[in-house]
């Protein structure tokens, strides 16, 4: 994949099965984004992606939208809209052009706003929410698909450390509850590994690493691909924690 002169993406593939959690790591400029945006063909691309067998390439945007969900790292976000119109939005791909919303459109929609805490905001207008709020209804108006794949891109990058971990433990759970596929893009390389199953190292545009948190997130791996020494140490429970460490 290029953009003008420059090299996307090459020769990136792999295989994520049914209920895997993968993450994507790497530095900026690594092809993260891009990978995703690839998937659900928001850029175009030589390469190809298979969803349950069938090319994204040849699915109709609705049926796209039936089996993938994506939260990019900068939505759309009506001013004016109000919360509970706007994670109603997810439920697009199950509601006819000119249908309407059903009964289980709006109880999806009032439990994910429940599970994110959310409930108490329903009538609020987005202009008046924080970017924590507003990145956590962005997950559940994805999570409102119902889709069996979820692609998230940099999905707790406006959240405080406890809502980090609170929303990827909503996504988790639900994922172990509904047998859901995800593949993320997170910068949090500690998060990364405690939630993923597998990770995918990219740098410039490649797969420089791919395996479990422990064989990824290695010291010398890193600090080769991020160009910063970092330490990466157990805690007490046998968790990764992947800190820099100052040069000077």
């Amino acid at each position: 994949m290029r953009y003008g002169e420059d090299v996307a993406l090459s020769r990136v593939g792999g295989r994520v099965e049914v209920g895997e959690w993968v993450g994507l790591i790497g530095p900026n400029g690594a092809g993260k984004t891009t990978l995703l945006r690839s998937i659900v063909q928001l850029v175009p691309s030589e390469g190809r992606t298979l969803v349950d067998g069938t090319p994204t390439h040849r699915m109709p945007r609705r049926a796209l939208a039936r089996m993938i969900a994506y939260v990019p790292q900068k939505p759309e976000l009506p001013a004016e809209m109000t919360v509970a119109d706007y994670i109603l939005l997810g439920r697009s791909p199950h509601i006819g052009y000119f249908g309407f919303e059903k009964t289980k459109d709006h109880v999806v929609c009032a439990n994910l706003l429940e599970r994110l805490d959310l409930t108490h905001m329903a009538a609020r207008h987005l202009a008046t929410l924080s970017g924590g709020e507003l990145q956590r209804l962005v997950l559940g108006r994805a999570l409102a698909q119902e889709a069996p794949v979820l692609l998230l891109d940099e999905p707790t990058s406006a959240l405080d450390l406890g809502r980090r971990v609170d929303a990827l433990e909503i996504v988790d759970a639900l994922r172990r509850e509904q047998g859901l596929t995800v593949l993320s893009a997170m910068h949090d390389l500690t998060l990364a590994g405690q939630f993923s199953d597998r990770l995918i190292l990219l740098a410039q545009g490649k797969v420089a690493a791919t395996g479990t948190p422990a064989q990824v997130l290695e010291e010398a791996i890193l600090t080769q691909h991020f160009g910063h020494q970092v330490q990466v140490v157990r805690s007490s429970d046998g968790e990764l924690i992947v800190a820099p460490r100052r040069t000077t």
